[in-house]
């Protein structure tokens, strides 16, 4: 049993529904949201657990755009560049009128910007995907939002561009916090940072209160989440390769071999400054996974199977990131890797969709 509050996870959705209905006296209503950059769905399915409905997801990869189709076909999801979205009128696009939209989520790929004016406003950012995610909070003006990013994004150029976006999204009328949050604390098998920045609306600023959510008492390792694995593809490593980490202890890494043995893989590696922990990695399944990343093998960062000489499957990784084994991942196995790799895992979706519920609910 995993706690929070001392609560287990599925009894928080519950206790934050009571909440909300003794706060309206009536059944919680129906909170809308739209999501953007949805990949293969981890952030959508949390929210959707928590409880908001989705009535559109803005999707550009037609592998995952088709996850999401075939895994939930009530869902609206386009599958285009978010560019041309934006050039329709959102409200008819989405059949909302501007204010109404509860939440507006999701993680727009922040590169650095070019600060071509003074004001740094919202034109300074053109032609980067997040001017669109900003396009989107001024035209439609949902009453929170969830922007999550790499925990990297708050030193991104020293700290400038995402003192950008939080100076845009304040001008755009928003309060803002945010925390980095780690799944590994929210019933997730994995060490996984994430930055979520959280908005409310000025004029609802007084109405809503949000708190991020508190820790769950006990984490998972790899032992939780990996008994009974549905079959599925996996990447296979060389004869070479797998001949050294046949070498390699659960829990070790190229330390635990012979050196000149190590020495010989690693190649220039040898030679690089630091600890070099994620070559010749094997976990162990009193462990956390690492970060599941988009690509099964890296030199540099691999994460080689406890028991087994390979890497994880693809619905191995799909559980490290706490999707359900019904959701089905689309296009070839490279595409499937990626798809789970670049998700927001879904119990830490949930953990903070559940405090935004509740949050909107209080209105």
């Amino acid at each position: 049993m995993f706690l929070q509050n001392e609560l287990p996870l599925e009894r928080q959705e519950q206790t934050c529904l009571a909440v909300a209905e003794q706060q309206t006296n009536q059944t919680p209503r129906q909170l809308k949201s739209i999501e953007l950059f949805a990949g293969a769905g981890g952030l959508a399915l949390g929210l959707e657990q928590a409880g908001f409905q989705h009535i559109g997801l803005v999707e550009n990869d037609k592998n995952a755009a088709k996850t999401l189709r075939e895994n939930r076909p009530n869902w609206n999801v386009l599958c285009e560049g978010i560019e041309e979205v934006c050039r329709r009128d959102l409200e008819l696009e989405f059949n909302i009128k501007t204010g109404e939209l509860d939440l507006l989520s999701g993680g727009a790929p922040c590169q650095s910007f070019s600060y071509a004016g003074k004001r740094l406003g919202l034109e300074d950012t053109r032609g980067t995907m997040f001017y669109f995610y900003a396009k989107f909070l001024h035209q439609l003006q949902p009453k929170m939002f969830l922007f999550e990013n790499v925990r990297g994004l708050l030193s991104h150029d020293g700290g400038k561009t995402f003192q950008t976006i939080c100076d845009i999204f304040e001008q755009e009328g928003y309060v803002l916090q945010h925390q980095v949050l780690n799944a590994v604390d929210y019933s997730v098998a994995q060490k996984r940072e994430r930055l979520f920045l959280i908005g409310i609306r000025n004029d609802l600023s007084s109405k809503i209160s949000f708190s991020y959510p508190k820790k769950h008492l006990q984490q998972l390792v790899l032992r939780d989440v990996l008994n009974d694995v549905p079959d599925s593809e996996c990447a296979k490593y060389s004869k070479e390769k797998e001949a050294i980490f046949s070498l390699v202890p659960a829990g070790g890494y190229w330390r635990d071999i012979e050196p000149e043995i190590a020495k010989k893989y690693m190649k220039s590696c040898w030679f690089m400054g630091g600890g070099k922990t994620g070559i010749l990695r094997r976990l162990s399944l009193d462990e956390p996974a690492l970060t599941v990343l988009t690509t099964p093998q890296m030199k540099q960062t691999d994460r080689c199977h406890p028991i087994e000489v390979r890497p994880f499957s693809v619905r191995e990784n799909a559980r490290i990131q706490s999707f359900p084994d019904d959701w089905k991942f689309y296009g070839g196995l490279a595409a499937q890797y990626k798809q789970i790799g670049n998700a927001v895992p879904c119990n830490l979706a949930k953990a903070i969709g559940l405090e935004i519920f509740k949050s909107l609910q209080g209105i």
